[in-house]
């Protein structure tokens, strides 16, 4: 029955993926949450291993929604190679960093991004169109410091990186397809770093591989590929106005949980 649950939240967060350039991890952190709550594991360790397994699962998320968006001829890789190299440093370091604290300072940050997330989606707050890219080192730091916040919130980046793209004149549909694509380095990297840093440790529960839980990464990534390349069909074809209201009250309530019920 569990395994069961693991299944649907992949194919939710999936289809958040593919429609918003999302990684799901807002959706896929909360629930592993309760999830290991609910199994007994020690609570000191309950939030590190939520975002370590959700780091993985984009991966394969992030290319199932790649091939969507290349098929619709959305992709600019020059762009992406630039960010790209940025966001694998500061993946890592963001892990490295979520490991110095404490599941409390982890609740409440993560809480706030949540909340963050709300009031923009909730809003339709975008950043005026003002600038243009920077150049190849501008562009780089820029991919550090997403992937560094992705890593510490144990997501794929697309909150961050689409807003910072459309900021810099990047029309929506390449923006959506460079985040699908820059979500794989960051999950990647990231998930290196919590795997090592949680290696060895002493309160893991069975079939754990340093802070990444198995059996919930193989449940969640079963559905979420599939998914996702639906997702990203429908993000061509459907304005996601309701579904990003619907979305913003989620992240209310999941910055609650957080926030208030930790």
């Amino acid at each position: 029955m569990l395994f069961m649950g693991y299944l649907l939240l992949g194919a939710f967060a999936g289809m958040l993926a593919g429609l918003f350039g999302i990684g799901g991890g807002l959706i896929i952190v909360p629930v592993l949450v309760v999830s290991f709550r609910a199994m007994g594991f020690e609570p000191d360790i309950i939030t590190h291993l939520a975002l370590g397994t959700s780091l993985p699962t984009m991966i394969f998320t992030g290319f199932s929604s790649l091939r969507a968006h290349q098929e619709a001829g959305a992709v600019d890789w020059m762009m992406i190679r630039r960010l790209g190299v940025g966001m694998l440093i500061g993946a890592w370091l963001g892990g490295m960093t979520a490991n110095q604290l404490s599941a409390s300072t982890l609740n409440v940050i993560i809480g706030c991004f949540a909340w963050a997330m709300a009031l923009q989606m909730g809003l339709n707050l975008r950043p005026k169109a003002e600038r243009h890219l920077p150049g190849p080192v501008g562009t780089g730091i820029a991919g550090t410091l997403i992937g560094w916040m992705s890593a510490l919130f144990g997501i794929g980046g697309g909150s961050l990186t689409v807003p910072y793209l459309c900021w810099n004149s990047v029309p929506m549909r390449n923006a959506v397809a460079a985040s699908a694509a820059c979500s794989m380095p960051i999950a990647l990297a990231g998930s290196l770093s919590y795997l090592y840093a949680g290696w060895g440790h002493a309160d893991l529960p069975e079939w754990s591989v340093g802070f990444i839980y198995l059996p919930a990464l193989l449940g969640i990534v079963l559905t979420s590929t599939q998914f996702a390349r639906v997702g990203a069909r429908l993000a061509h074809r459907l304005s996601p106005k309701r579904l990003k209201q619907a979305f913003a009250l989620l992240m209310l309530l999941v910055g609650a949980k957080f926030m208030l019920f930790s």
